[in-house]
């Protein structure tokens, strides 16, 4: 498979650990969206205050860089908004997305069983579900349940962008 991917969703859905399994499974590059953020949105986000658009605005140009020429990467990047992906998809055209949707109970559970070691607090959970523009049904779009177990996860995708890829 040579066409970037981003596994996308909100907090909780699974999208490091569907990344790094079909990083694995695909032999592409993993780049992990998280890392990417700034110090001072980690703090927003750690102390329950959402990001805004303009929080944003530098964080998805950084990962529309990395994913600009380059094939076989898969980013885990929340990309909740249409206009967040439409930016990746003119860095990257062709791009595909895997969409891990997943319930706000689900999530919320998930976020909080992290504890303090993860900088996202799950009172945050809520803002990320009405900041949320469903991806469902654009082009290049592959949704999954994310509470699938992970291997089934990997599975599903993978089968799934190589039946996008074949269509090509």
């Amino acid at each position: 498979m040579q066409q970037s991917i981003v596994v996308m969703g909100v907090a909780g859905c699974g999208k490091s650990s569907l990344g790094a399994a079909l990083a694995r499974s695909e032999n592409m590059l993993l780049v992990e969206g998280d890392d990417f953020h700034s110090d001072a949105s980690r703090e927003k986000m750690h102390a329950g205050i959402a990001l805004t658009d303009d929080d944003r605005k530098d964080w998805l140009e950084t990962l529309g860089r990395k994913l600009q020429g380059a094939e076989g990467i898969v980013l885990t990047c929340s990309s909740l908004k249409r206009r967040y992906r439409d930016g990746l998809r003119a860095a990257s055209p062709g791009l595909r997305f895997v969409f891990l949707e997943i319930s706000p109970e689900a999530s919320t559970q998930r976020v909080a069983g992290r504890g303090s070691a993860h900088f996202f607090s799950s009172k945050l959970v809520d803002s990320q579900f009405a900041a949320l523009e469903s991806p469902v049904g654009e082009t290049g779009v592959i949704t999954l349940d994310a509470t699938l177990p992970l291997e089934q996860l990997q599975q599903q995708a993978s089968a799934e962008l190589r039946r996008l890829e074949n269509r090509s």
